[in-house]
């Protein structure tokens, strides 16, 4: 089975485009077809369906892909395996991560990642939807959800801790609650998707569903409103610290921790588990970040 064909396809299966799928690959358009054409040959199969505008997988396209990437990918270690130089991570890097998290903590170390690897270019999307990483063609994601999906590999960045708080503004105005059931008196900032807030304290466990006067998919919105004294919100202390530090931001209930069992996640897909860009960018990160990460660490 020639590479150059599997090359091709897992390309194509991301950019749905054989000739954009060729021009990276750099393969003109007809090249890049009778690839595609030879593979599908060899494999007696149909792969793709095409239409003037684009190309789609078929059904047995899409059973082939995670094959071909499992291929490639172990060609790639067979060539890290017996050349130093293939070590050293090149090419693009393409990375998802939330917009709140990649503005704060991402893009101010991104320089000197790149200075360290200067034959790396990166590829990032923000976006605080869980994005698919095989149809996307990512190399690596930033979550801080729990991990589903059999066909990725996970490695822990950092803790996740979510906390209550407010700006003083509103708790002067409104008062501050001491329990978790006041909560239902006064005006919240929820994040969409989390819809009840659970406690662990020393009554035992408690739910909440909060009056939400404000709600937003975007951490940051989040953070925004409560400084803006839309009431008291949930965030992450990656999110809240700097607020928390000046005091524009305070925390509220501090002696009900809510029941919150998340990390920060690096996910990448299993088969590219020896790519040296991904190895470097989860290391340089995790070694950025810190144990445990700044944003929880006494300022100075």
């Amino acid at each position: 089975m020639n590479i150059d064909h599997l090359q091709l396809f897992v390309r194509l299966a991301h950019t749905h485009n054989i000739s954009a799928a060729g021009q990276e690959l750099g393969l003109s358009p007809a090249v890049s077809s009778s690839y595609i054409t030879k593979l599908e040959r060899n494999l007696g199969v149909r792969l793709v369906h095409r239409t003037t505008r684009k190309v789609s997988l078929t059904e047995e396209g899409h059973s082939f892909l995670p094959h071909a990437e499992q291929v490639l990918a172990q060609v790639d270690a067979a060539r890290a395996a017996i050349s130093p130089d293939s070590q050293q991570p090149k090419g693009t890097l393409r990375i998802a991560a939330s917009a709140s998290f990649a503005t704060l903590h991402l893009m101010p170390a991104l320089k000197t990642f790149c200075q360290r690897y200067p034959e790396l270019n990166i590829d990032l999307r923000l976006t605080d939807t869980v994005v698919d990483l095989i149809e996307g063609g990512f190399d690596v994601a930033i979550r801080n959800s729990a991990l589903k999906d059999s066909s990725l590999v996970a490695r822990k960045l950092a803790p996740d801790q979510r906390i209550l708080c407010a700006s003083p503004s509103y708790l002067a105005a409104h008062g501050e609650p001491k329990t978790p059931q006041e909560l239902l008196q006064h005006q919240c900032v929820s994040l969409v998707g989390i819809e009840q807030w659970r406690f662990n304290g020393s009554e035992g466990a408690i739910s909440i569903k909060p009056s939400s006067g404000f709600r937003s998919d975007n951490g940051t919105a989040v953070r925004m409103a409560c400084c803006d004294g839309f009431g008291i919100g949930l965030s992450a202390t990656w999110s809240v610290y700097q607020e928390l530090r000046s005091g524009q931001l305070v925390q509220v209930l501090a002696d009900h921790p809510l029941d919150s069992d998340t990390a920060l996640w690096a996910l990448y897909p299993s088969a590219h588990q020896l790519a040296p860009k991904i190895r470097a960018f989860i290391d340089f990160f995790i070694d950025h970040l810190g144990e445990p990460p700044y944003w929880q660490r006494d300022s100075d």
